[in-house]
């Protein structure tokens, strides 16, 4: 097999290499024009035709759109077609809820059980809730939804033993967070949370309305209450072209200066006033 491929200009700093481009990366960046000049949920035009438009194959056509639906630029629906996707939804990189998350966007959310039963915690499960072998594990499986938008799989792992009764409370508080402050005096305080990748499985493709092998996003959160005792571990699968992560970084010791002038241009450090933000020990 073949690959239709075209010469770009050289990349600055490397004299007399000429990449190159493949033809489907061409047509994707083109595609990419007309998805930004059109309003979300407006419908792409078929793969024939846009294969007549660009004079190439379909097969090179799928390609380019594929690329995109992965990205989340365009959305793709069974029977229906490929559609400009919807602005993402971002997710801070602290301690909040789903639901806190949601409304902070302007969004609704709501949430779908999927199951909820005890299991036995295996090895890991015990030191993750700081309790013993072969002990009761609450296993809370929800759909998270914004806006009636499916947006993750949260699998939630809470001890029995400490949380007696807490499904039940389920029915009655709005959220877990909730009856956790309101009938147990627990309160969240501290999380360690790891984001890694992974490939959709054809359940959580169905459930998230995605193709499946699309790359998601999996969260794994380990959260703690002011004492530092276990609370909660979660398993989240997020539909990884809705999503971006926002995080405020600071440098260890940094001390942050407000600008009081206008900060340089970037073509010219050295004038304009003080820069934006002054850390310590740079």
């Amino acid at each position: 097999m073949t690959t239709d491929v075209s010469s770009a200009h050289p990349h600055p700093g490397a004299p007399g290499r000429t990449a190159r481009v493949p033809k489907y990366y061409r047509i994707k960046q083109q595609l990419l024009t007309m998805a930004e000049a059109l309003q979300p949920g407006s419908a792409m035009p078929a793969e024939r035709l846009l294969a007549v438009r660009f004079d190439t194959s379909r097969t090179t056509v799928r390609q380019a759109l594929q690329e995109l639906v992965g990205e989340g630029r365009l959305d793709r629906i069974q029977g229906k077609g490929t559609f400009v996707a919807q602005p993402k939804l971002y997710r801070t990189l602290q301690l909040t809820s789903h639901t806190e998350d949601m409304r902070a966007q302007g969004l609704t959310p709501a949430s779908q059980m999927l199951d909820i039963g005890e299991v036995p915690a295996d090895e890991r499960l015990a030191g993750l809730l700081g309790i013993g072998i072969g002990e009761r594990v609450l296993r809370i499986e929800r759909l998270r939804l914004a806006s009636g938008d499916p947006m993750a799989i949260e699998t939630t792992h809470l001890s029995v033993r400490r949380f007696p009764g807490l499904r039940h409370s389920l029915a009655t508080y709005p959220s877990l967070y909730t009856a956790l402050a309101e009938v147990y005096g627990v309160h969240l305080a501290e999380a360690d949370e790891t984001i890694e990748t992974a490939l959709s499985t054809p359940r959580e493709a169905q459930l998230l309305a995605t193709d499946v092998g699309l790359p998601m996003l999996l969260l794994s959160r380990h959260s703690r209450d002011a004492q530092g005792t276990p609370v909660e571990w979660v398993r989240s699968v997020y539909r990884g072209s809705r999503y971006k992560f926002v995080a405020a970084l600071r440098r260890p010791g940094g001390t942050v200066v407000r600008r009081t002038t206008a900060p340089p241009a970037l073509d010219d450090p050295g004038t304009g006033g003080e820069r934006a933000t002054a850390l310590d020990g740079l």
